[in-house]
């Protein structure tokens, strides 16, 4: 065997076990990125060769290495929040700096009574839809505050000032927070609107001044107003008694003489119905009943005959009438 054999003998051992290691490195380097994890907060999309292939949830998954399958991780159950009207930062020193500062754009707005308000709220938020998300919206984020500037200022231009900055709020945050959702679910980008919660509301700098008078005068008219409710339910009723009272009295009053008056006649009618039954008898009796009456108011009585004449007056004690 000459030297040339010798070289090509070797070159042909050297191809066959250089394509198997080659190809096991090269398995082995495909599946150290083909296994991944999912946290329990997490959703996992997989996008295979451009198509959409599946969305995964927590735990230990498979893909095609290589670039065929592509996967991209997504926190669905994080809180997010979204602020609108100011900012906070945190600075170095680890606290939250606030500023409502060059955001007027976002924070006034016209209420239905032509007056402003400047109004700064927050937007919690968690993405439902991991594709959606990613894939059906450039800037879903972007998009979801277009949308909550627009459904905010819609919803304060149906109300008075008046409600929005005292009252009203509550109404303001609960209305907003279902018309977001309704406008969002037609976008279909994936985002679930958790709750819309008013910071601050109120008149603005401008204005704010001549504001508090308004509401201290509005203030010290319901004062008076309670004032003059009190007395009017101190004074009112007791006036509305003491009217009843003297009602009932001259109803009682009345019905005391009606009833006398027909105990009366019915007595008058007893007395004649005995009378046209024996005259005689009840005249006598009606006459005696008479003088016996007559009697007992005098204090003295003589009775004399009409016969007897000279009759000397008696001094002394009284004569019983009985």
């Amino acid at each position: 065997m000459n030297e040339y054999d010798r070289m090509r003998k070797q070159i042909q051992l050297f191809k066959k076990f250089l394509i198997p290691i080659a190809l096991f490195f090269v398995l082995a380097l495909g599946s150290l990125g083909s296994f991944y994890t999912v946290q329990p907060d997490e959703q996992a999309v997989i996008i295979r060769l451009g198509r959409y292939s599946g969305t995964y949830g927590p735990g230990l998954h498979f893909k095609l290495p290589f670039g065929i399958d592509k996967k991209f991780i997504v926190k669905t159950e994080l809180i997010h929040q979204m602020e609108l009207g100011f900012r906070t930062t945190n600075v170095r020193t680890a606290r939250t700096q606030y500023s409502d500062r060059k955001f007027d754009e976002e924070s006034l707005m016209l209420t239905g009574d032509l007056n402003v308000a400047d109004v700064e709220w927050v937007i919690q938020f968690r993405i439902g839809d991991a594709f959606k998300f990613i894939f059906n919206s450039r800037t879903p984020e972007k998009n979801l505050r277009d949308v909550a500037e627009s459904i905010m200022r819609r919803v304060v231009g149906d109300k008075l000032v008046s409600d929005v900055l005292t009252t009203g709020k509550a109404k303001v945050a609960i209305d907003s927070k279902n018309l977001m959702q309704e406008v969002l679910d037609k976008y279909d980008i994936g985002i679930k609107v958790v709750s819309v919660q008013l910071q601050k509301v109120s008149p603005p700098e401008s204005v704010k001044q001549a504001f508090n008078e308004v509401n201290e005068a509005k203030q010290e008219q319901e004062k008076l107003i309670n004032q003059a409710e009190e007395q009017y339910n101190k004074v009112i009723p007791n006036a509305r008694g003491q009217a009843e009272k003297q009602i009932s009295r001259a109803k009682g009053y009345a019905d005391a003489l009606l009833n006398t008056a027909k105990g009366d006649a019915h007595k008058f009618e007893s007395v004649l119905r005995a009378y046209k039954t024996a005259p005689d008898i009840t005249r006598k009796r009606i006459y005696l009943e008479t003088m016996e009456k007559i009697f007992q108011e005098m204090d003295q009585l003589t009775v004399v005959d009409k016969d007897v004449k000279g009759v000397l007056p008696i001094f002394g004690d009284k004569i019983p009438t009985k």
